[in-house]
């Protein structure tokens, strides 16, 4: 099995499918980077225990041959790991015949924002208002009328990596700027920006797994974001949503709506959604599981008995488990929450107390 850019929660996938008794491959991309090296602890075993670690070639068709160099037979499965592995999760699984997300209908790069945006509006549901561009003179005229405050952030990017609300036109116009010459962590140098109404109302998370165009949620979270350290959104936390309660029914046909809208029919999802006013209003969809190295993951096992990413394993290579999942996660069998620590001091760590707070009673 290839795991592409097997980094953070992605990483946790590698032990998931060793457990299982199949063989790993780590497929690198050009645009990973320094998330190359972001695996965790967690992911016992790894990357000692790849089969290979293969680098992403000029082309699709020297990429395949690569990893077909390195397994000795033919891949069983292509599963995106990190963020910056969907475009060649995408594209490679179709062009290796692999179980995967179509590339067609303008989907050859289904991370990019305002492609997402664009799909969903076409497919009829709510969508932000929003402007592209690569230069200022692109999106001048729709900053100097959307309604202030305004967000502004790259077109590929990983949780709120820069992402600013801005409160004046010259604060739009110098943070678009230093988008534009900024290497940012999931995107390329020199790639568009992305000017958005600002969404007013509280944020949600949805995780899903899919196989064959069916949809099965496996979590509902809430932030808790609050201003910290001169941002405008630090998150502090999340908490589950109970299923079958009012608000989460409402986001969890939404976002099957926009997983549609951008074909998404294999895989972990991970997508981001503001309940507003007017109902739910999509913020982002992520092709992989849920991010934050997998730290929320025995919270969620606890909760529902499983987790996004042992049921994203099922949706590739195990139908009947696949089909043995619940629509939606049951009654949950536990309570708890992810908590964030957020530092207020600038400076260097020289020692932790993690076995102190380890045995705490809590």
């Amino acid at each position: 099995v290839v795991l592409v850019d097997p980094y953070s929660t992605g990483a946790m996938l590698a032990p998931e499918l060793d457990l299982r008794g199949y063989g790993v491959i780590a497929l690198w991309t050009k645009e990973c980077g320094e998330n190359r090296w972001h695996l965790p602890k967690a992911a016992e075993g790894f990357p000692k225990k790849f089969l290979a670690e293969v680098d992403e070639q000029d082309t699709l068709a020297e990429t395949a041959f690569a990893l077909h160099k390195a397994a000795g037979e033919e891949p069983l499965a292509m599963i995106c790991g990190g963020e910056t592995g969907v475009k060649l999760a995408d594209a490679l699984s179709e062009h290796m015949g692999l179980r995967g997300n179509t590339t067609a209908g303008g989907m050859a790069n289904r991370r990019d924002k305002q492609v997402q945006q664009d799909a969903v509006r076409d497919f009829g549901l709510r969508s932000v208002r929003s402007v592209c561009g690569r230069a200022w003179q692109e999106v001048k005229d729709f900053a100097e009328t959307e309604v202030l405050p305004m967000i502004v952030k790259p077109v590929e990017s990983a949780g709120s990596d820069g992402v600013k609300l801005c409160h004046s036109l010259a604060e739009v116009e110098e943070h678009f700027q230093l988008l534009m010459t900024s290497q940012r962590k999931c995107g390329a140098q020199g790639a568009a920006v992305l000017l958005q109404e600002y969404l007013k109302g509280t944020e949600y998370i949805v995780d899903h797994v899919s196989r064959d165009g069916v949809h099965k949620t496996t979590m509902v979270w809430v932030y808790d974001r609050r201003p910290a350290n001169g941002a405008g959104f630090v998150c502090f936390g999340q908490q589950c949503v109970l299923p079958d309660s009012p608000v989460a029914q409402q986001l969890i046909a939404y976002t099957r709506g926009c997983l549609d809208a951008l074909r998404i029919t294999n895989g972990a999802t991970h997508t981001e959604v503001m309940m507003t006013e007017t109902g739910p209003c999509l913020v982002e969809v992520n092709s992989r599981c849920h991010g934050a190295a997998g730290s929320w993951m025995p919270l969620a096992r606890a909760m529902t008995g499983y987790t996004q990413v042992e049921a994203c394993v099922d949706a590739f290579l195990d139908a009947k488990a696949f089909n043995g999942l619940p629509d939606v996660p049951p009654a949950f069998r536990a309570s708890g929450q992810v908590s964030m620590l957020v530092s207020y001091h600038d400076g260097q760590v020289e020692a932790t107390q993690f076995q102190k707070v380890r045995e705490l009673q809590s």
